[in-house]
């Protein structure tokens, strides 16, 4: 692993039985900005740390917010024009780099979901999402099944993401996603709770590009799904994601939809 050293930048402020089948091996693994505060259960960071760039002062949560039926984040305000796209971080690291340029063509800020594995094997680009003013989360460090985990291997696999955020970022990030799971249960809430995570994040839109049907397909998909509000779940790593790009963010702004970090979402 090669070291990497961040460059200084504020952030932005701080469905599925197929995804429960499939999430564990199809997910492709993968910063707000504004001055981190202090948040229970969050490592220090020792005096060669990077400043913390991930998760901005926390405001207080829209009472419009909709929750699943096991009370993660599904979805913002329906009242809004805002919509937040979410990448589950990982694979190539070259087809990531093509998805932040086409997000950064569009101007459009997102949230990354980071798998620690895939952090660990390319720390750069944990820079890389967060100084083109991106958002970045933990969705547990080998992307495991979550939703079959004991809590002592449910809270390891956590907690291991989030150090290992602090140390590339300063944060471990004010969002959790579990993995191959569209939503948490028990252990899982329990073991983000430990970490510092009050509440993990689901999606109400599957694009369903892990199952590489075609940009068209991805589309058509989220753009059908998409309102405002909605969390869309989409990954790194897949070509037609990348393809997908240009006509969905287009086709989001002919639809009055602004993307926004799931922080800003949320304010």
């Amino acid at each position: 692993m090669g070291s990497h050293r961040l460059g200084r930048r504020q952030f932005l402020g701080l469905s599925g039985l197929l995804g429960v089948l499939a999430g564990a091996a199809a997910c492709t693994p993968s910063r707000s900005v504004v001055a981190q505060t202090s948040q229970p259960g969050t490592p220090k960071a020792s005096a060669s740390s990077p400043p913390s760039r991930s998760a901005g002062a926390v405001p207080p949560a829209s009472t419009a917010l909709g929750t699943n039926s096991q009370g993660d984040l599904l979805h913002g305000s329906r009242t809004g024009t805002s919509i937040a796209l979410t990448f589950h971080g990982a694979g190539d690291p070259a087809l990531a780099t093509a998805v932040l340029s086409e997000l950064a063509s569009a101007a459009a800020p997102v949230t990354v979901f980071a798998v620690g594995s895939w952090l660990k094997a390319n720390p750069s680009m944990a820079s890389a999402i967060l100084d083109a003013g991106h958002e970045l989360g933990n969705h547990t460090y080998h992307h495991l099944p979550m939703s079959t985990l004991g809590a002592a291997v449910a809270a390891e696999e956590i907690a291991s993401c989030a150090a290992l955020l602090t140390t590339l970022s300063g944060s471990r990030g004010r969002w959790f996603r579990p993995s191959g799971t569209p939503q948490s249960n028990a252990t899982i809430r329990a073991a983000a709770r430990r970490s510092g995570y009050a509440q993990c994040v689901s999606y109400d839109v599957d694009s369903l590009d892990w199952t590489d049907p075609g940009s068209a397909a991805v589309t058509r998909r989220v753009l059908s799904l998409a309102r405002p509000g909605s969390i869309v779940s989409l990954h790194l790593g897949h070509p037609g994601t990348v393809a997908a790009l240009p006509a969905l963010l287009a086709g989001l702004h002919a639809k009055g939809l602004r993307p926004a970090t799931l922080s800003e979402l949320t304010a």
